[in-house]
């Protein structure tokens, strides 16, 4: 049986409750660092890449460039700035 901060001990319906709420803040700090403006765009991508568990495709005319644009706070040019970065160092970085 799981015990909270305070030290009590917690039933099964609470330690589930308690971690939703822990998923939920880390969730909600994974978007905002993908959304950061104190974040340059490679770090955006990396985090909506990590947070959807997908990878930026090397297609500059690719459809999820717009939402990874949007998801981001970036342009549509810094995105596809990033892909030409990464083509260059050959390869993604993750």
């Amino acid at each position: 049986m799981a015990i909270s901060r305070t030290g009590d001990l917690l039933n099964p319906a609470e330690r589930l409750a308690l971690e939703e709420l822990e998923r939920a803040e880390k969730r909600r700090q994974e978007l905002a660092e993908q959304r950061s403006e104190l974040n340059p765009p490679e770090i955006r991508i990396r985090t909506w890449e990590r947070i959807h568990q997908l990878r930026m495709p090397s297609d500059p005319a690719h459809p999820i460039l717009d939402v990874i644009a949007v998801s981001t706070r970036l342009t549509l040019e810094e995105v596809r700035e990033e892909q030409r970065a990464r083509a260059a160092r050959g390869g993604s970085q993750t």
